[in-house]
């Protein structure tokens, strides 16, 4: 028979697996970004191609920023793999930055690295061409 503890465990998990899904959505989707592309350009201090997005870490004049490239399956596909950057790269990118301002978060679309554009969102609508 089960008890009260086991009912409260089954309700946690439970709520734990609805929960988690939307928030991974809200943070790895674009509603967390401006609607107009903009750039970014710096000099690469860490680059993760890992899941659940690949993640640089950016130094510009104004600060480090932290910019998401697409999953692990889109940025292999744009031939953005292991070795086509590495630290101290300089690299440019489109895409788009955080709407809150005090955050230094670009979601990026395209990135150019040692003369060579990596588009890991190719089917998004661009306004802005990279720049090399």
């Amino acid at each position: 028979m089960p008890t009260r503890r086991t009912h409260g465990l089954l309700a946690a998990a439970a709520f734990a697996l609805i929960l988690g899904p939307v928030a991974a959505l809200a943070h790895h989707g674009w509603a967390w970004t401006e609607d107009e592309e903009s750039r970014l350009a710096g000099t690469i201090r860490s680059i993760e191609l890992g899941n659940p997005h690949a993640h640089l870490e950016v130094e510009t004049s104004d600060g480090v920023w932290q910019v998401d490239l697409a999953p692990p399956y889109a940025t292999e596909r744009a031939g953005f793999v292991e070795g086509a950057a590495k630290v101290g790269d300089e690299a440019s990118f489109t895409g788009h930055r955080s709407r809150d301002q005090s955050e230094r978060a670009f979601k990026a679309e395209t990135i150019t690295v040692g003369g060579k554009t990596y588009d890991v969102y190719p089917r998004r609508e661009k306004s802005l061409e990279p720049e090399i």
